[in-house]
C-alpha cells in the first residue's frame, strides 16, 4: 500500500538556535512520504539561512513579508499543506524517528479518529530529560469529548502541537486556530477537533518537547502570564460549555483547577528547569 502524503508543519520566528535539530528529526522519520512546511514569520536571526542551508527537496519554504503572529504563521502553514495527514510542530522541538509511522498509521486503520496523538518527553536547553508528559489514560481509540471533558477538570490532556496528528479533511470543519486566543490556541483548536470523533492515543514517546523560559509556555510556567491565560481558559471552558454538557460549577472547578495547576507548573520550572 502506498504512503498517503503527510505534511509537517514548522511555524518558525527567531528559532536560529533550534530550528536544525527539529528539521533533522522529521528528516529522518521512517515514514518517507512528506512535506516539510516552514512559514518563517520574518524572523530577525538567522533562521531561514539556516533553514537554507538544509537541503531536501521536501522542504517548502515560506517566507512572510511581514510577522503575523502566532496564529497567523500557525494557519499561514496549514493553508500551505498539501498531505492528507498534518502535524504541526513548534521549531525547538522534535520527533522521535518512527513517531509517523506509528500516529499516521493509527489514523489509517482507524477511519473514526480524527486525532493520534502520543506521549511526551520533555528536555530542558541542555538537553538533560526532565520527565514525561502522559496523554489521557486509556490506550487506543477513546471518544474524543470523553478526553475534552476530563481534560478541563485534570489536565490539558492533548498538550503541545508536536503530540498530535490530524487528517486534513478535518480542517474544513474546525477552520484553522482562533486568533483570539494569545497562548492556548492549540489547546482550542485540538478540543475543537476531538469534539468531532474518537481519539487514538498511543503512550510512547514519540515526540520531545523543549522546555524554555522564554517561550509561550515557558511564560506561563513561570507566573508571568497566569492573569491571561486564566481568562483564556474561562473563554475556552465557556466556549465547549453546552456540546460538553458542563454546569456553571463545573466551570468554576475547572478554573480554580487550572490556576492550581499553574502554581504547581511555576514550582516545578523554578526546581527542576530553570535551575
Amino acid at each position: 500500500m502506498e504512503q498517503p502524503l503527510v505534511s509537517v508543519c514548522i511555524p518558525a520566528y527567531n528559532n536560529a538556535a533550534y530550528i536544525k535539530d527539529t528539521i533533522d528529526s522529521i528528516l529522518r522519520q521512517t515514514y518517507t512520504n512528506l512535506e516539510l512546511v516552514i512559514c518563517d514569520d520574518n524572523s530577525k536571526d538567522d533562521t531561514v539561512e539556516v533553514i537554507e542551508s538544509i537541503k531536501d527537496s521536501r522542504i517548502k519554504l515560506i517566507k512572510n513579508e511581514k510577522n503575523l503572529g502566532m496564529s497567523g504563521n500557525w494557519n499561514n502553514c496549514l493553508k500551505h499543506c498539501t498531505g492528507e495527514y498534518i502535524k504541526l510542530i513548534c521549531a525547538d522541538d522534535m520527533l522521535r524517528e518512527d513517531c509517523l509511522e506509528k500516529e499516521v498509521g493509527a489514523l489509517i486503520e482507524n477511519p473514526t479518529a480524527v486525532l493520534a496523538e502520543s506521549d511526551t518527553q520533555l528536555f530542558d536547553l541542555k538537553g538533560k530529560p526532565k520527565g514525561f508528559y502522559k496523554r489521557y489514560k486509556t490506550r487506543g481509540l477513546t471518544k474524543g469529548k470523553k478526553i475534552a471533558r476530563e481534560g478541563f477538570f485534570l489536565k490539558n490532556y492533548f498538550g503541545a502541537p508536536l503530540a498530535n496528528t490530524f487528517p486534513r479533511k478535518v480542517l474544513d470543519k474546525v477552520g484553522g486556530f482562533d486568533p483570539w486566543y494569545t497562548y492556548i490556541l492549540d489547546y482550542d483548536f485540538w478540543v475543537t477537533i476531538a469534539c468531532l470523533g474518537d481519539v487514538y492515543i498511543i503512550h510512547e514517546p514519540l515526540n520531545f518537547f523543549r522546555v524554555r523560559n522564554d517561550s509561550n509556555t515557558g511564560e506561563v510556567m513561570a507566573g508571568d502570564k497566569t492573569d491571561v491565560y486564566v481568562k483564556e481558559h474561562i473563554h475556552l471552558v465557556n466556549k465547549f460549555k453546552e456540546e460538553l454538557r458542563l454546569t456553571d460549577s463545573d466551570v468554576k472547578r475547572s478554573v480554580f483547577i487550572r490556576k492550581c495547576r499553574n502554581f504547581a507548573a511555576n514550582i516545578y520550572l523554578k526546581l527542576f528547569v530553570r535551575g
